[in-house]
């Protein structure tokens, strides 16, 4: 049967644009359907956006410390709007970005939101078109718990992005990286920010001494935490909203502007597609799907946050390009998902790539696995008075000398971490890192040595 594209791709983020270029370049016929921005949670509504907003808060810090350098700053203010509308407008420019590379590439472009029909065909608005292969890409979105009553007064880390004025006070929900990317961000910028944990500690999942850090330098810088929080309730006040808390210590209060589920977690956008009509199966509220990313039907796939293995940009468009040299290149291969390097943009920043020490020692057991640690004070805060310091942790294991995890906070850290993590993917020992000649002065040399 002729179809009319070799490869339909539902769904215009980072991992379906790179999958339909890379199909396209290897003389694939493919069509994209999204109806709404191009660039998907990363460029609308993620990473760019908040990264951009990163820059902003740390540009506080800079300014804290330029005295110190000899500089004499004047009066010193932020204006949220300014700030606000210059995202927009980079927001802006990537969607025509991404559109001119789908241009180039020959994909054709469809917005509208994709149906399937059948196994093969797609509705699209009030027209229909037929594929050899889908490709499911449409990403997650934030999750409202249904246990919070007052749950409806309460915004979305999408929604951040889009508040006319800064809010004062601001309480966030969830100690996970969003919200405490989030809550850095806000409390560099000069609001007042209280952070509600479930457990003890922000970051459940990452090393332990990393969460510990960054717990302990985000209350340094001003943030509250509270911690085991058992209830919350949200209600509308005469100005803004209160949240009351129940943890082990009692019931309290607090008073907000505005109150974020920025970190209660995010969901597979798996409704809409018409995915009951063809078989898909869902596992988990996600698409489940083999090692090659191929579905219960077998020339349909999907990859990136609806398939819910890691929700990281990079992962998304490595998994399309997978997918892509595969089924249109005759290039099979496969991601370690166990290698993946990453970074949370708090303040100070953390990265990590490889293994904690807690799942080192749970896959190797206690005796084969060693730790070395560092505190570091970044030579850039020497002349000042604040209180800035650096961790550095290797996880080796013992028999081989091979290290297993590499994890860092303080300044730079994503961009320290991204050549370590070619090391540490590479099989690199302890006793590589040592012979290695450090860059002097810098923080990356704490690196080399640890002892």
């Amino acid at each position: 049967m002729a179809y009319d594209f070799d490869l339909l791709v539902i769904g215009g983020g980072s991992g379906g644009i790179a999958a339909a270029q890379r199909a396209a370049a290897h003389g694939a016929r493919v069509g994209l359907a999204e109806a709404r921005q191009l660039g998907g949670t990363c460029v609308n509504r993620g990473c760019v956006p908040k990264k951009l907003m990163v820059y902003a808060a740390q540009v506080a810090d800079q300014l804290a410390v330029a005295s110190s350098y000899g500089w004499q700053i004047g009066a010193q203010q932020f204006d949220w709007p300014t700030l606000i509308a210059a995202i927009d407008r980079e927001v802006q420019r990537l969607h025509g970005v991404y559109r001119d590379r789908l241009d180039k590439a020959g994909v054709e472009l469809f917005r509208h939101c994709a149906r399937l029909v059948d196994g093969h065909t797609l509705a699209l608005g009030e027209a229909t078109v037929t594929a050899a292969k889908i490709l499911l890409a449409t990403g997650g979105k934030p999750i409202r718990p249904d246990n919070i009553p007052g749950i409806e007064h309460a915004i979305t880390s999408d929604d951040i992005f889009h508040l006319p004025q800064q809010p004062q006070r601001l309480v966030i929900i969830g100690g996970g990286y969003i919200g405490s990317e989030f809550a850095s961000v806000l409390n560099g910028l000069g609001t007042e920010v209280i952070q509600i944990l479930q457990d003890d500690k922000i970051l459940s999942g990452f090393d332990n001494d990393l969460r510990h850090e960054i717990h302990g330098a985000m209350q340094q810088r001003g943030i509250k935490m509270v911690a085991h929080s058992e209830d919350i309730a949200i209600a509308a006040a005469e100005s803004g909203l209160t949240v009351t808390v129940t943890t082990q210590q009692g019931q309290e209060t607090i008073f907000s502007d505005v109150v974020s589920l920025a970190a209660t977690g995010r969901s597979p956008n798996v409704k809409g597609m018409g995915l009951e009509n063809v078989g898909v199966t869902i596992e988990n509220g996600a698409i489940a799907v083999d090692d090659h990313y191929r579905t219960t039907v077998p020339h349909i796939f999907a990859i990136g946050d609806v398939v819910a293995r890691a929700s990281l940009t990079p992962v998304a468009i490595r998994e399309a390009h997978i997918f892509a040299d595969a089924e249109f290149g005759q290039q099979p291969n496969t991601l370690d998902y166990a290698t993946i390097p990453t970074a949370v943009f708090t303040t100070p920043e953390m990265s990590t790539v490889g293994l904690t020490e807690a799942k080192a020692i749970e896959k190797f057991g206690p005796d084969d696995v060693q730790t070395y640690r560092s505190h570091v004070r970044p030579l850039y805060y020497s002349l000042s008075d604040r209180d800035a310091s650096g961790f550095i942790k290797l996880v080796v294991q013992q028999s081989t000398d091979r290290v297993l995890g590499a994890h860092m906070v303080g300044d730079h850290a994503a961009e320290i971490m991204q050549g370590v993590a070619i090391a540490v993917i590479a099989g690199a020992t302890k006793a590589d890192f040592d012979a290695t000649l450090a860059i002097h002065p810098s923080t990356a040399e704490e690196l080399i040595g640890l002892g």
